[in-house]
């Protein structure tokens, strides 16, 4: 399958589980979607992403490769749609260690940012919790984060997800405090 293909597939829902299969079985045709979800701006290539995500989904190995793209990404993507799932995708995998304190602070200024969708808030979340279990020094201000972000801009899923991970939050400084 070429390239071009995956435009004419990406047209219609109908495809959309025969490309996640295909992917599966020929995992060296995923460059060729990310190259569309990534890069082009039609409206339709948002279902690139989201056919990576499934694919993540099933086999995630095939796409942790990616993972340095998505995060260049997060730099020029403005469509809602397309940085949901790379937020997510990028808070479901071992984060590369010299990205670490750049993706800390792009996801302060979207958790942060109450003009965001709330999803795209509630994946930056995660994605600093997931930072702060690589730099435990950073847990305390992500507890006052997300308690302020409960309080003046609480709306469910980030009420939600904020409490979940305040109490892993709060259960790993307990541990490390010895009590």
């Amino acid at each position: 399958m070429k390239q071009t293909d995956f435009y004419d597939l990406l047209g219609t829902w109908e495809n959309i589980y025969l490309l996640i299969d295909y992917l599966i079985e020929y995992p060296d045709k995923i460059g060729d979607l990310m190259h569309i979800g990534l890069n082009d701006s039609k409206k339709a290539s948002w279902r690139a992403i989201w056919i990576i995500d499934k694919v993540h989904e099933k086999r995630p190995e095939l796409v942790r490769p990616y993972i340095p793209q998505f995060i260049e990404a997060l730099s020029f993507i403005s469509n809602e749609s397309k940085l949901r799932h790379l937020l997510k995708l990028i808070s479901l995998n071992p984060i590369p260690e010299d990205q670490l304190s750049k993706l800390w602070d792009y996801g302060l200024n979207i958790l942060t940012d109450a003009s965001q969708p709330i999803a795209i808030r509630v994946h930056a979340m995660q994605l600093l919790f997931e930072i702060s279990e690589s730099i435990p020094e950073f847990k305390p201000e992500l507890i006052q984060l997300i308690e302020h972000e409960i309080e003046f801009h609480g709306s469910a899923g980030i009420k939600s997800r904020g409490r979940k991970l305040l109490q892993k939050l709060f259960q790993a400084i307990q541990n490390t405090s010895g009590h």
